[in-house]
């Protein structure tokens, strides 16, 4: 299996680098700044060569189709877009920073259909064929019981579009598109009484992926592996 994680340096993406080692798959770890990414290095230089580490900053258009370029040749099982902020903490009704606003958007929105884009063919020649999003249930409509967070919720709720417009355009291709709620996780974002630790939220996803199908498709999956209402 060989998987692509953008965001791979911290949190949920580092995690995801290290569980899919120890299935002994092949890792296409993506960040901003690798040189930096001390942790990450860490895991790929003791992963017997089964990480790759690659530069990509998912807001830079160039680099991302330089990075499909690159890897031309190889073929993709998951593409995992996991890259994210959560942006202006204080996204409240007259408080909130248009900038701010537009930059998440840039990050949690458009990235994912650019690097989707980039690498379709790559997906397209693999066997799994799965392009995985991670979203939020802070972008549904229905779970929104508290309102608040207006900069987080409609960037993710527009991920959600994005991600089901993708899964009937690329169906063609025999390609899987299904968005992803990943619980709330003890991360620099989800902050230390979050509910579940990174490995277990990364164990539960990668069994709903592992498992996943053309059924599935279009699908918006919590990490219990329950349909999210949109």
């Amino acid at each position: 299996m060989k998987i692509l994680v953008t965001g791979a340096n911290r949190g949920i993406g580092l995690e995801m680098v290290k569980i899919a080692v120890s299935k002994r798959w092949h890792v296409f770890a993506c960040c901003r700044n690798p040189h930096e990414s001390t942790k990450l290095n860490e895991v790929a230089s003791m992963s017997g060569g089964l990480v790759s580490v690659k530069i990509l900053d998912v807001t830079d258009r160039a680099q991302i189709q330089a990075l499909a370029y690159e890897m031309r040749n190889d073929c993709i099982d998951i593409l995992i877009n996991n890259a994210g902020v959560y942006g202006d903490s204080n996204g409240s009704l007259g408080e909130f920073d248009d900038e701010d606003w537009l930059n998440t958007f840039k990050i949690n929105t458009i990235a994912p259909l650019r690097v989707a884009e980039a690498f379709v063919e790559h997906v397209a020649c693999s066997q799994k064929k799965l392009i995985a999003t991670m979203s939020s249930k802070m972008g549904s409509m229905e779970d929104n019981t508290s309102g608040g967070s207006y900069v987080y919720r409609s960037s993710k709720a527009a991920t959600n579009a994005v991600v089901k417009s993708m899964s009937l355009d690329f169906e063609s291709k025999g390609i899987t598109c299904v968005a992803l709620h990943p619980g709330w996780v003890k991360t620099d974002m989800g902050g230390p009484h979050a509910e579940i630790t990174t490995r277990q939220c990364v164990m539960q996803l990668f069994d709903i992926l592992e498992n996943c199908s053309a059924k599935d498709n279009g699908k918006f999956i919590d990490v219990d592996g329950n349909v999210v209402p949109w």
